[in-house]
């Protein structure tokens, strides 16, 4: 008989929130899933009280080749943008063709995830600068929100949006995995920022430090699915359903009522989104 218990996994609707918690960062078109795997995914996170979710495009190609995944579930709302790995990948033209969508489809509402990534070598710092700055502009221009990816790249990130005036503009911190310093420097500059799953794991201290002292007006919850499973089904492909377990850990740290983190947080990414 093995020594080691089976873990549990509750099922995210056990928690029994109401329908009104945002799913902020999701890549639901990616390989990871199945494209008939969607219906059941978007259901499940229904049931477990998730009522909208932001799909992230990975570029303009994952946006015009994906989009109709979602053509029967407008409680989808879409995010659009070259992620730092990928400026490489960045065509002559292609951020023409970024800004005609945005202004033909009213479901892309933000522009993002955008930024810098020095943790994986993937291309060259010059480049994902100037990409970054490219895409900040297009935001400005068409005053939409910005989702930030920066990883190992935090100053860098911070200077290039304050070269660029972004202080008090709509720009939400993805995937914050940081401590309390860093979410000072956003918080200070008029930013929101985005909880993941990680926070659920213990070894996770600065990231709960940092998550206690914040303004819960101030804070969105995202899973980044597939990515980044929270506790209790870390080491299992995540998917937006499991939202409440990361909801449930942000309420523990700031010692307020889970129904209350699920309902302000999800007003937050509606008003963020404008949605």
């Amino acid at each position: 008989m093995s020594k080691h218990k089976k873990k549990e996994r509750p099922d995210p609707a056990s928690l029994g929130l109401v329908r009104e918690g945002v799913e902020s960062h999701a890549h639901l078109d990616i390989e990871e899933y199945a494209p008939e795997e969607i219906v059941p995914v978007l259901d499940r996170a229904a049931a477990a009280g998730v009522a909208r979710v932001g799909n992230v495009f990975l570029g303009p190609a994952a946006y015009a080749a994906h989009k109709v995944f979602f053509q029967d579930r407008p409680e989808v709302f879409f995010l659009m943008g070259v992620h730092p790995c990928d400026a490489d990948k960045l065509a002559p033209g292609d951020v023409a063709v970024m800004e005609a969508a945005f202004r033909a489809d009213p479901r892309l509402r933000a522009v993002g995830e955008i930024g810098l990534d020095y943790y994986w070598d993937a291309t060259s710092a010059d480049l994902q600068k100037r990409v970054l700055r490219e895409q900040l502009a297009l935001a400005r221009e068409l005053e939409l929100p910005v989702a930030i990816h920066s990883r190992d790249a935090e100053a860098d990130t911070l200077a290039i949006l304050d070269d660029m005036g972004f202080r008090d503009r709509p720009l939400v911190w993805h995937c914050f995995g940081g401590s309390v310093v860093l979410a000072e420097a956003v918080l200070s500059r008029g930013f929101q920022i985005s909880i993941p799953g990680p926070v659920t794991y213990a070894k996770n201290t600065a990231v709960a430090e940092a998550v206690a002292g914040m303004d819960l007006s101030r804070v969105l919850l995202e899973t980044d699915s597939p990515y980044l499973s929270p506790e209790p089904w870390r080491g299992k492909r995540n998917e937006p359903a499991y939202l409440v377990f990361t909801a449930a850990k942000v309420a523990a740290l700031m010692k307020r009522d889970i129904a209350e983190v699920w309902r302000v947080t999800g007003e937050n990414a509606r008003v963020f989104f404008g949605l």
